[in-house]
């Protein structure tokens, strides 16, 4: 399916005296690679918002399997795995030097039609237009 991969070095104000990543960071982390997964299918926020649907995360589900390290270089992939009832990405976090797996991940999004404020029960078809699939 799509999917993308970023990079990014743990920076020291995501660090604790011990030089490890908080446990918070990690959903930032995610959130940077799911942008860049929707910048290449050209429907993040702002071309949902305008298609005139919003998909908020009502899920998300994290496994931390070891810590990130200030100054390590991580690369977070991020694919489409679910876009018929709802929007589900997994993430994958590794180590770039070494490729060893650091955390996984996924979210899940749901379609809310900004016309009645409602949850679609169905992704909608602008979604599938942007994944280059036919309903």
């Amino acid at each position: 399916m799509i999917a993308t991969e970023v990079v990014i070095e743990i920076p020291f104000h995501d660090v604790d005296l011990m030089a490890v990543a908080w446990h918070g960071h990690y959903v930032k982390y995610l959130e940077i690679a799911r942008c860049a997964l929707l910048d290449k299918i050209d429907y993040n926020y702002m071309q949902m918002k305008k298609s005139g649907y919003v998909w908020p995360v009502v899920d998300l589900h994290l496994r931390y399997i070891q810590p990130l390290r200030f100054q390590q270089k991580i690369k977070v992939t991020a694919e489409v795995i679910e876009w018929e009832n709802r929007f589900k990405i997994n993430y994958l976090i590794e180590d770039l030097a070494t490729g060893k797996r650091l955390t996984k991940a996924h979210t899940i999004q749901v379609a809310i039609d900004l016309n009645n404020n409602e949850m679609c029960y169905e992704s909608p078809a602008i979604l599938y237009h942007k994944l280059g699939l036919s309903l």
